[in-house]
């Protein structure tokens, strides 16, 4: 069974272009919300195996809706991206209970598979 994946981004181009490309690499895209409040409401109705959370978003921004996300405790994996570098967010990543961060230019299905492994 394909890992399931929800995209939280409010770019229409990279939620576009991450659903091809993790499609084509196997991955199931269940869904894909705008912000942080849909992505938490949306996580906890479609339980994702896991959610790709943009770090920059309307209202809540990616640290919140990833801890509101893990605090739900169904489990699912968040992996916070964005176009900056991680080192950028210093040790926010870590403790908003993410799983890991990848930055845009770098997704792939290797990255993802890495950092649920």
């Amino acid at each position: 069974m394909a890992t399931s994946i929800l995209i939280v981004d409010d770019h229409p181009s990279f939620r576009a272009a991450a659903r091809r490309l993790l499609e084509s690499e196997g991955y199931d895209v269940i869904g894909e919300e705008t912000d942080g409040e849909s992505g938490v409401g949306a996580a906890a109705s479609l339980s994702p195996d896991v959610v790709l959370l943009d770090v920059h978003l309307p209202g809540i921004d990616g640290f919140e809706t990833a801890s509101r996300i893990r605090a739900a405790g169904n489990g699912t994996a968040v992996i916070l991206t964005s176009s900056r570098d991680a080192s950028d967010f210093g040790p926010l990543v870590a403790a908003s209970g993410a799983r890991g961060f990848v930055a845009k230019g770098e997704l792939s299905g290797a990255a993802l598979r890495e950092l649920l492994s």
